[in-house]
């Protein structure tokens, strides 16, 4: 999902610059709310995680999307004129190869399926798919709604839009095949602000927007399998704003490897997760 967007203004009267002021006032009340409910009482089986690994990432890079692929690591940017597809190494966080999006796109989720890379956008409903290799745009799609997280199970497109729902999209038509609701086990409360995604040992992993924590889905039906609590990976009184929350997700199944990042974040995690 997006940060706080400013746009251009010229030169503000008395009247405009204290309706600047109050709609800076209630953005910032708006996201410190969001930000508050995002201490949500985790209710079921809650993982833990051990560090492997620090990695370099840059601070510059407003992750929306992660994935690691034929030995690769790829990464999608946000923020409109900021907006990228990315090949970034691993051990020092250098950006090996980037594709710059249209200055009109705001960059989110991202996977890779049969070599190609498949890109979202926030709110122009417009996907991109990519050579894997080259980098170039092979052909664009549109889907209804906006863009937040994708991964892929191996058949299909799976794809956030900020609410609880998930969609599959067939990746040849990009047709909706079947939608799930993410929902609790024990009483179905719904569970929204699904981001980012990753397909991890056939569960939906999702970065919940606002929160410290992954929730882990099961793709059959939408029900929620558990938690994985990573609020003291970054500490959020190390962090500059609101905006820097947690938020990438990818994993290596060659060598069960599982990375995590977050929005301007200094640093990429390689992390283990099991029961605490």
């Amino acid at each position: 999902m997006s940060g706080q967007l400013t746009p251009k203004v010229g030169s503000p009267t008395r009247n405009s610059r204290w309706g600047i002021v109050l709609l800076l006032l209630v953005s910032s009340v708006a996201g410190i709310s969001v930000f508050a409910q995002s201490k949500r009482a985790l209710k079921g089986e809650v993982w833990g995680y051990k560090l492997v690994a620090a990695y370099p990432h840059d601070r510059t890079a407003f992750t929306q999307g992660l994935v690691f692929a034929n030995g690769q690591l790829l990464e999608g940017t946000g923020q409109k004129g900021e907006s990228s597809l990315r090949r970034v190494d691993l051990g020092t966080g250098k950006v090996e190869q980037i594709a710059p999006l249209n200055s009109h796109y705001f960059g989110e989720g991202i996977t890779v399926l049969n070599d190609q890379v498949y890109q979202l956008t926030w709110q122009n409903r417009i996907g991109l798919v990519y050579d894997i290799d080259t980098f170039d745009v092979k052909k664009t799609f549109q889907y209804s709604g906006e863009g937040w997280g994708l991964t892929t199970d191996g058949k299909h497109l799976i794809m956030s839009d900020g609410s609880a729902t998930i969609r599959f999209l067939d990746p040849e038509t990009f047709q909706v095949a079947r939608r799930i609701n993410v929902h609790r086990r024990d009483n179905k409360e719904k569970i929204g602000r699904l981001n980012e995604l990753e397909y991890v040992n056939d569960e939906i992993w999702a970065n919940v927007w606002y929160e410290d924590h992954i929730v882990r889905i099961s793709p059959k039906d939408g029900t929620v399998l558990g938690w994985i609590d990573l609020s003291t990976l970054y500490p959020r009184s190390q962090r500059t704003s609101n905006e820097e929350v947690l938020n990438g997700i990818a994993y290596d199944p060659q060598k069960k490897r599982l990375f995590v990042t977050g929005k301007n974040w200094p640093q990429l995690f390689e992390i283990t997760v099991g029961q605490k």
